[in-house]
């Protein structure tokens, strides 16, 4: 297997970095012991083929040339130096090895020029796609954002976190489609959300002020992005010293909370919404739901390459499931676990990026959750439990 390293580049295995000086060790054995009508060559010209892609140039360099100092020893060993093989065996050894030279070259220049797009990319994803800060508004954060693709940085899943004289307000989406236009959509929810988020009184607001910032974008598109585009997302708000959060969801997988006891809920919704960008098929007003929230708490938004993950009998991963009962220091090693356990039950790959984002209260002056819930009601919430 070959490994990618830090840069961007690749080593191989030990045993493939050695491979070309046994084939020169090995044409030497078999020209001693073969006949004269046998030939090594094969061996010779295939060590710095061999060592191309995997060596330095110098490394190849020097296998090229131990390759045709091999052939010339033997044939003045085998007193056959003024033979006419001898010269077409020792032409064909410095033709490969030459040929093995441009092909590092060639190798190395995709290598600069992929370690340099990486860097573009990271580049691009810290500007499109930033990472919260650790805390916000007196709460923790953590986000992670999982590619499905080695080399790929980000794609159509987002999130962002805002402090605003509202509460701290998020969002995680997963826009339709992939590349380019998936990304510019990204940066379109991303830029309204901060925009807006500042400005809004409510968190309805919000999602109508996302959902127009969407049209103008598919307007500006061609039809078919302007009649199929659409972002799934969840908003959320949490006011300072409520004990609450409040969500609108749009079409997404349901947030989880995480209590301090191990108890898990699950904020489904009460009315299923379109996701955002759908709005020419139905208009209805958003309506925002409130949950507990106390100190103590996590709560865990998520795309659906988390919740979509399989394993290879192609059964789904279920976070409710997967982390109902266990516990964590904080919203950091939640997503450290979580995405570990993603792995293990994935076998190592998923087919779809994966956004994760943890927002934890501080356990300072804990409130008893039991008179949280019924003011929950009171504003029209729910308290949905977990099995």
């Amino acid at each position: 297997m070959v490994h990618r390293q830090q840069d961007g580049g690749y080593s191989a295995p030990r045993v493939v970095r050695v491979l070309p000086t046994l084939m020169i060790v090995g044409g030497l054995v078999f020209d001693y012991f073969t006949p004269p009508r046998f030939t090594a060559v094969p061996f010779f010209a295939a060590a710095p083929l061999i060592a191309a892609p995997f060596s330095s140039w110098i490394a190849t360099l020097l296998t090229g040339i131990a390759a045709t100092l091999s052939v010339l020893g033997l044939r003045y060993y085998n007193e056959t130096v003024s033979e006419v093989t001898s010269f077409t065996e020792l032409f064909t050894v410095l033709t490969v090895a030459g040929l093995a030279l441009l092909i590092n070259r060639l190798v190395r220049l995709g290598r600069e020029r992929l370690a340099s797009a990486r860097v573009i990319a990271e580049a691009a994803q810290r500007a499109v796609l930033p990472a919260p800060a650790a805390r916000i508004g007196g709460l923790q954060i953590a986000a992670r954002y999982e590619a499905a693709q080695a080399d790929a940085f980000i794609g159509g899943d987002l999130f962002a976190v805002q402090d605003t004289p509202f509460g701290v307000r998020l969002v995680v989406g997963d826009v339709r489609g992939k590349g380019v236009g998936a990304v510019e959509t990204v940066a379109v929810v991303l830029g309204a959300f901060r925009e807006v988020a500042e400005q809004e009184s409510s968190l309805e607001g919000v999602a109508a002020r996302l959902e127009r910032a969407l049209a103008r974008e598919g307007t500006r598109r061609d039809e078919l992005d302007a009649v199929e585009g659409f972002t799934t997302a969840v908003l959320a708000e949490i006011p300072p010293g409520e004990g609450v959060v409040r969500v609108v969801n749009r079409g997404h997988p349901e947030p989880l909370v995480l209590y301090a006891d191990g108890d898990l809920d699950i904020l489904e919704p009460t009315q299923a919404a379109l996701p955002l960008g759908m709005g020419e098929l139905g208009a209805w007003p958003d309506s925002s739901e409130a949950h507990p929230l106390p100190p103590g708490a996590t709560l865990l938004l998520y795309t659906d390459g988390l919740s979509e993950a399989r394993d290879k009998g192609g059964v789904f991963y279920d976070p409710g499931r997967r982390l109902a009962g266990r516990l964590f220091p904080g919203p950091e090693e939640l997503l450290d676990a979580l995405v570990d356990d993603v792995r293990r039950h994935t076998g190592g790959g998923t087919t779809d990026d994966m956004a994760l984002l943890a927002v934890s209260r501080p356990t300072e002056a804990q409130p008893d959750r039991r008179r949280i819930v019924p003011v929950i009601k009171a504003l029209g919430g729910s308290d949905h439990r977990s099995d």
